[in-house]
């Protein structure tokens, strides 16, 4: 420019709508105090140097060029939804749970057997609890608390060893102390089948849709047909000592299996028939009962070993390799995986150090303790979780069951745990 000369503005280097979205923009201002970080500082430097269609800005620049022909975009607003997303990631607090200090509710629970292989709990999707205790077993209505006591086994030598529902909840297979596996309908409170084949303690069994799978002192594991006239489908012997853990996978294609021999197996639902397993592993040094299938990893596995273990192993059961393996120092009596949080719980028996009698958190897939939980003046022999996931039971040698909202949603705040909420929530009742 000349001196004397006026600078007159040319229309089609101006952006109109990034301008009116300027004036207008409503969005509320950012906390003055927080700290921006540095993907924050470099998006408000691009759209400070650049134009809508990225060119950098030049000031005082002729062109006579015709109208530009780019399309009219909000750009603003697409730059306000950007900068809030960063901010959000950036500044909001992660919410975190209220692990509860104490239970929500305790069960007095007379008879209930000192057994580390026995699994005399199950809870259906009908939110009717049962619980084997001793030779008696009872039904716990979660909606009114009400309380029907199922069967009770005549005489000394025999009671129920393992329990657990159909997965309609319709009906209640049992198996027995001495070698007898029943099947029961407990709208009507009517014995439906028993089911033959094994000859000793029938300590864990396992459905997966209308099969019906049974472990043993025997050494055995029989998948039952509970449809068919003949409901021996197919039975292995693979276990050199007794089967006290069965759990099959979400899907129903694998099941894993855990022996006093201190193996765990894992079996291809397919090939069962043939008794060639998918994988053999030895990496515990006792008893392998608790079993627990990850919901949101299919193939991956939970075990725990017993008083000469203390192990949690976190298995790639499509590979058969051990991902991650943490020493609890306690014998392991029951997993449960939280299907909210990536968590899992682990129950706990003996102990010669520590977690004796205690219910621990871990975080997955690290492994790291989130916290631990606990009142059982004895063992825990037994875990089980609620249809919603919420709360889960531990079944304890001092005669109690004791229900804990460890699993609970996430809520704002820290991670904490709460003495008024263990004082006001710690009610006894008798369960029969």
């Amino acid at each position: 420019m000349q001196k004397g000369d006026r600078f007159i503005p040319n229309r089609s280097l101006m952006d109109i709508d990034r301008a009116h979205g300027l004036l207008t923009n409503r969005t509320a201002p950012f906390n003055a105090t927080s700290s921006f970080n540095e993907a924050y500082r470099q998006k408000l430097i691009e759209n400070l140097t650049l134009d809508s269609q990225g060119r950098p800005f030049k000031i005082m620049v002729f062109r006579g060029s015709p109208k530009s022909s780019q399309k009219p975009i909000r750009f603003v607003d697409e730059l306000r939804q950007e900068v809030a997303s960063i901010f959000d990631k950036d500044c909001k607090q992660t919410p975190y749970r209220c692990i509860p200090k104490g239970e929500k509710r305790v069960l007095d629970a007379p008879k209930l057997r000192n057994d580390y292989y026995a699994n005399i709990m199950s809870w259906g999707k009908n939110n009717i609890l049962a619980v084997a205790l001793g030779p008696e077993l009872y039904l716990w209505n979660s909606e009114d608390q009400r309380v029907h006591k199922l069967l009770q086994v005549p005489g000394g030598n025999d009671w129920p060893t393992s329990v657990t529902w159909s997965e309609d909840a319709r009906t209640l297979a049992v198996g027995y102390m001495c070698s007898s596996l029943q099947l029961w309908d407990v709208e009507s409170s009517k014995l439906i089948r028993n089911l033959e084949g094994h000859s000793g303690r029938i300590a864990s069994t396992a459905w997966n849709g209308r099969i019906l799978t049974s472990g043993s002192r025997d050494k055995s594991i029989i998948n039952h047909d509970v449809r068919a006239a003949n409901n021996l489908a197919s039975c292995i012997k693979r276990h050199a000592d007794e089967v006290c853990g069965l759990k099959w996978s979400t899907v129903g294609n694998r099941l894993a299996s855990g022996g006093n021999e201190n193996l765990l197996y894992i079996w291809e639902a397919s090939k069962m028939s043939s008794s060639k397993f998918l994988h053999r592993l030895s990496d515990h040094c006792a008893a392998v009962k608790a079993l627990a299938w990850c919901p949101y990893q299919y193939n991956v596995l939970a075990s725990g070993g017993g008083l000469s273990d203390g192990c949690i192993k976190i298995w790639n059961t499509q590979k058969g390799v051990c991902i991650n393996s943490i020493e609890t120092k306690a014998q392991i009596c029951g997993l449960e995986w939280n299907r909210h949080h990536k968590e899992i719980l682990s129950g706990h028996g003996y102990s010669i150090r520590e977690n004796q009698n205690k219910l621990c958190l871990w975080k997955y897939p690290s492994m790291t303790k989130v916290g631990e939980l606990g009142n059982h003046k004895s063992r825990i022999i037994n875990l089980c979780q609620s249809p919603d996931g919420i709360t889960v039971i531990s079944a304890g040698a001092d005669e109690t069951l004791r229900f804990w909202d460890v699993f609970g949603p996430p809520t704002a705040g820290n991670l904490m745990v709460s003495d008024l909420q263990g004082l006001l929530s710690f009610r006894t009742s008798l369960l029969r």
